[in-house]
């Protein structure tokens, strides 16, 4: 007995999708809009409509349209289309293909030249450099009847979005660009309403992202990456926070309380004798190297409480100490602190480039040949950058998951400098002298935490859609 595909239902938002016949519609702008399945129901349809039509499906990586795109697929096409594993494509009886491809570096694009779709969705576009997108997109062609579109789904952020903004949200348009072959629809979580069921929280979980990154991820504005980029960071105690709790300033510092930046107090003392210490490091020669100490308490807080900053004094510029010279001093300075003596570090954590011996001998054996032991970090960016927020982010009463000890002068002279990046407006700008937060981002994605949830119901009325 042959199979009858089952359509579910689209929202409001994405039937304007489905029903869009415009050379180009992007859809999105804010997480949890239901995009994925909105790409996955419109190549279901086209391939049932048009009798041997060519569709292909993008993502960054190969692993992210498994997860996305082919396990769904198999599921819901059981019966229907066969899924050649070889070819990374499903085949209909009637002749119509939903191929899968990827693009994460240029070397990926070889995959599509000479190639030629009748429609192409780009998951996840902003992902993808916008030579990636133009060179995809030019495979949209061929003498057949069928319909000739693309498909773009999109968040703010990424390293492609000024080029997707340009076109879909300002409407900017260059020499061969028609106006009227562009259209955005916009969608929000809350335009999804199984997700709204199955995951009620996940309003709450944007709610407490960093105000920028809130702006763009739950309501979907594409003009807010400008400045700084840790704005949670406070060096002097929030006075307006304190007066609604009807504390002090200087009884909030001693407390801890709305600040990061904290007076020293002893590592030796009392149960902090036992509290896990912890290194991070990243490597810099013409550039200034970051080696920084932290303490974790037993609820999981972390302290900076001691840093060696490789710096000339000069902004951004290194020592041009060989990895030798570092090492020997970190182990003297580790050897004469009192707080370092006679203990173990749990976890020294650094960048993994320090392994690469393509000339000689590699920064991390180096390091182990005084007695230093790392770790490789997950150096994934924005992971890791969020990692850092949450730890940043205060409770209801006003404390935090990260402290600064007020004599780790360089982490509070470079953290407030830093910036979102113009080309990848979710990232931190590259140019600045990042090379102590890297290491920071190192360390908190060693010991993750999860966002600290707003304790009262959010408002979607006060913010429109930008």
């Amino acid at each position: 007995m042959k199979k009858q595909l089952i359509l579910s239902p689209p929202n409001e938002k994405q039937k304007l999708f489905l029903a869009s016949h415009v050379k180009h519609t992007a859809y999105g702008g804010a997480r949890g809009g239901g995009k994925s399945w909105a790409v996955r129901d419109k190549a279901k349809r086209l391939c049932l409509r048009y009798h041997g039509i060519k569709i292909l499906i993008v993502r960054r990586t190969y692993p992210e349209l498994i997860n996305n795109h082919i396990e769904p697929l198999k599921n819901d096409l059981m019966g229907i289309a066969d899924y050649i594993k070889s070819e990374k494509n499903f085949l209909f009886p009637n002749g119509s293909i939903i191929k899968f491809g990827y693009c994460n570096n240029d070397d990926d694009l070889e995959q599509y030249q000479g190639a030629e779709y009748d429609v192409i969705f780009l998951d996840e576009a902003t992902q993808l450099q916008e030579m990636w997108i133009r060179k995809i997109t030019a495979c949209v062609r061929g003498v057949n009847g069928f319909p000739k579109r693309i498909y773009y789904t999109c968040n703010p952020g990424g390293v492609s979005h000024q080029y997707i903004k340009r076109l879909f949200i300002d409407r900017v348009f260059e020499e061969g660009e028609n106006p009227e072959d562009y259209l955005f629809i916009p969608a929000r979580v809350t335009d999804n309403e199984v997700l709204m069921k199955s995951q009620p929280d996940y309003v709450s979980q944007l709610a407490a992202l960093p105000p920028k990154l809130r702006e763009a991820w739950l309501y979907g504005r594409w003009d807010i990456f400008e400045g700084q980029f840790f704005e949670e960071f406070r060096i002097s105690p929030d006075p307006e926070k304190c007066e609604a709790a009807g504390i002090t300033a200087e009884e909030a510092k001693k407390q801890r309380r709305f600040t990061h930046v904290i007076q020293p107090f002893d590592l030796n003392s009392g149960e902090k004798r036992g509290w896990h210490l912890f290194r991070s490091y990243d490597f810099g020669y013409n550039k200034p190297f970051s080696m920084g100490y932290w303490a974790m308490d037993y609820d999981g807080v972390l302290y900076r409480i001691a840093e060696i900053y490789g710096s000339t004094g000069t902004p951004n510029e290194g020592l041009h100490w060989s990895p030798q010279e570092q090492f020997r001093r970190i182990r003297e300075f580790e050897n004469s602190h009192p707080w370092f003596r006679n203990r173990e570090f749990t976890e020294s954590i650094a960048d993994p480039a320090i392994w690469d011996r393509s000339r000689g001998e590699s920064i991390a054996r180096t390091a182990e040949n005084y007695g230093i032991y790392f770790t490789p970090g997950d150096h994934t960016r924005i992971p890791g950058w969020m990692q850092v927020h949450y730890r940043l982010q205060f409770d209801e009463n006003g404390y935090a998951r990260m402290y600064v000890f007020e004599t780790c002068k360089d982490f509070i002279r470079t953290f407030p400098l830093m910036r979102y990046s113009a080309s990848m407006p979710e990232d931190l700008d590259t140019r600045l002298e990042d090379h102590l937060p890297d290491e920071v981002r190192y360390l908190c994605m060693s010991q993750p935490v999860l966002p600290t949830l707003p304790q009262k119901e959010f408002s979607f009325a006060a913010n429109p859609l930008g």
